[in-house]
């Protein structure tokens, strides 16, 4: 590898970051469904009573605090290797509404989720076996921007025909995981040019560093449109499908372009290819299966002599 990396740290920043992810998330969820109940009663302005609502706003925190254990993680390790440990996030999910409901978790949702961990855990196995790590160059940041300049029009357009429909709730959720991935990707090429910078012990401006200068004015506007969508996420649906979403869609878009774009997996053998498919087949399907499940159930109906 070009540059030094430490696999365990950043998967150990991984897995914190996605027990913030899960909390954020928890905390932001509760903000948005008591806005919504609060317009409902009293009228008003949404972004009003979001912003002085004390869970949306703590959960706000968790979530930036999640982002920046990512962006710690990605600088020790490859994208594809550490992007995809998130989705223990939907674990901790499950575990603390469990917690908060007192109810146990339907069998649906625990074969659901065993699909999305268990199509993770094999994917970032195969990464952290095959992938490679190099300094990026700038057709790769060119190609980066150009892909994110590309989502952003499909995006608009895809938005401004739907206007007045009614779009399946797990829209939102696909919609914050890709633009969250730009987040990540992105994120990782302006880590690898600080790397590369550090490493060469002196500091010239130049062209290339415009386009470095872009992709953060990328994360920016990413990040903003991954919030966004995030908020719209959570209106309609469970906490876990969102961070499940996020999980699963988010690492998926960014392991394809830390594949295609940042070479990650260029020296992989054949047979990694086919794992990475399948594995993320599975997580997708589990994803999927979630948004279909029934959610929690009491644990009263474990006990007794019909259960």
């Amino acid at each position: 590898m070009d540059i030094t990396t430490l696999p365990v740290a950043g998967i150990a920043l991984a897995v914190a970051s996605a027990i913030a992810l899960a909390v954020g998330n928890l905390l932001q969820g509760r903000g948005v469904r008591r806005m919504q109940t609060r317009v409902e009663a009293a009228g008003g302005s949404r972004v009003l009573h979001l912003v002085r609502n004390r869970w949306w706003l703590a959960g706000g925190v968790l979530l930036v605090l999640s982002t920046l254990l990512q962006m710690g993680s990605l600088a020790f390790a490859p994208l594809i290797v550490v992007q995809p440990v998130g989705v223990t996030a939907l674990v901790f999910t499950t575990l603390l509404t469990a917690w908060a409901t007192r109810q146990a978790p339907s069998g649906a949702v625990l074969r659901a989720i065993g699909l999305s961990a268990g199509g993770v855990a094999l994917f970032v196995v195969v990464a952290a076996l095959v992938s490679t790590q190099h300094a990026i160059n700038d057709q790769q940041l060119v190609a980066i921007l150009s892909t994110l300049g590309g989502t952003l029009l499909v995006t608009a357009v895809f938005v401004v025909a739907a206007r007045g429909r009614r779009l399946p709730a797990l829209t939102w959720v696909i919609l914050g995981g890709v633009y969250s991935a730009f987040v990540a990707t992105l994120g990782k090429t302006v880590i690898l040019r600080v790397q590369t910078i550090l490493s060469a012990g002196h500091f010239a401006f130049t062209d290339a560093d415009v386009l470095t200068l872009a992709c953060l004015v990328g994360i920016f506007v990413a990040g903003g449109l991954s919030i966004y969508f995030v908020q719209r996420a959570h209106a309609s649906n469970r906490a876990e499908v969102v961070v499940a979403g996020l999980t699963v869609i988010d690492p998926a878009v960014a392991v394809l372009l830390g594949i295609t774009i940042l070479g990650e997996a260029s020296g992989a053998p054949w047979w990694a290819a086919l794992a990475f498919a399948g594995a993320g087949a599975v997580a997708v399907t589990g994803v999927f299966a979630l948004s279909r499940a029934e959610g929690v159930r009491p644990v009263s109906s474990r006990t007794g002599a019909g259960s």
